[in-house]
């Protein structure tokens, strides 16, 4: 199961950040989670959002660089070692993290989202060991 992640490229200036939410709150896009990561030219922003497809669409239009990203989303413990074991599912496959940023803590578990160079052999490993995995869907419900 895949969430869409939005990545915007931003140059890296005063109030460009800014801007970027400003569409955002225009067109009552809520954000979910986000990884800010920079350069000394330009930022990179990540976005778990309640609409994807808008957000593309509204930042597009106001002349920003973006792309929608398969990404997946998963449930682990939380508990001091939960996110070693789920990367000890992986090794020894061709699968290599990207990039992870945290969604949210909920009592006992927590969610994180995970970038992997082969997104569906993941996704396969970790249905195959037992790994929560959520839908765009059930993302919303975590509000």
């Amino acid at each position: 199961m895949f969430a869409k992640q939005i990545s915007v490229f931003i140059e890296n200036r005063h109030g460009r950040l800014g801007e970027v939410l400003g569409v955002l709150k225009a067109n009552k896009v809520n954000i979910l989670s986000l990884s800010l990561a920079d350069t000394t030219e330009y930022g990179l922003l990540r976005l778990i959002v309640d609409n994807p497809d808008l957000c593309k669409e509204k930042l597009s239009e106001s002349g920003f660089s973006t792309m929608l990203t398969n990404v997946l989303v998963i449930k682990i413990d939380h508990t001091s070692g939960s996110l070693q074991s789920l990367l000890e599912t992986l090794s020894g496959t061709e699968v290599n993290i990207e990039y992870m940023y945290g969604l949210s803590i909920d009592g006992d578990s927590a969610t994180v989202v995970v970038k992997a160079s082969c997104p569906n052999t993941a996704l396969e490993i970790f249905n195959k060991n037992g790994i929560k995995t959520l839908s765009q869907e059930e993302i919303l419900k975590l509000k």
